[in-house]
């Protein structure tokens, strides 16, 4: 019989489905699961080009007005750990190649840098609220990447078609929050 594989083998995990309590709670089981220690998500829906482009990759001094010292990026702090990718398909085009080359040679450059900043070994969990493949075919996302980033593909329905799950979810969250505010 197959085995699974250890969490340290699995380098990519897509996850897509609606934006809801169920799929936050997916992303933090897979963190809690993997290495939660280096877990570091990011959102490519809330932040410009530009500025995305500096956290997920670092900057170098001088890069931009503003960039008084060199920067490490979200992915050379993910190293050894597992970057989370929110809302993947609102990740400009232009980004999306770059973090491919990353994803493939390992090698993260700064933004201003010319040479590569750093060598990086990350785990990828990417999350779409839209079909993935229905976004390749729309060119909000890259083929190639999401051919990197679904080696392990998990569709969350919406919770509307899994009633099953409420009290399991309410129990959680007042579990939780009772915890968290008792005093």
């Amino acid at each position: 019989p197959l085995q699974p594989a250890p969490a340290e083998a699995v380098r990519s995990i897509c996850l897509h489905g609606p934006r809801a309590p169920r799929r936050r709670k997916s992303e933090v089981a897979l963190s809690a699961a993997g290495d939660s220690v280096r877990w570091r998500p990011m959102s490519a829906a809330a932040l410009p080009e530009p500025l995305l482009e500096s956290e997920m990759f670092g900057h170098r001094k001088g890069a931009f007005t503003g960039a008084d010292r060199d920067k490490p990026g979200l992915l050379e702090t993910a190293n050894g750990g597992t970057l989370f990718l929110d809302e993947l398909t609102e990740m400009p085009m232009s980004l999306q190649a770059k973090l491919l080359r990353v994803i493939q040679d390992g090698v993260v450059r700064r933004v201003g840098s010319e040479q590569a900043d750093a060598v990086v070994d990350v785990r990828f969990v990417s999350a779409m609220n839209r079909d993935p493949e229905e976004a390749v075919k729309q060119g909000l996302l890259r083929e190639d990447l999401y051919y990197r980033l679904r080696v392990v593909p998990i569709k969350l329905p919406p919770l509307r078609k899994r009633l099953e799950d409420i009290p399991i979810l309410a129990t959680h969250f007042l579990t939780h929050y009772w915890q968290r505010h008792r005093q």
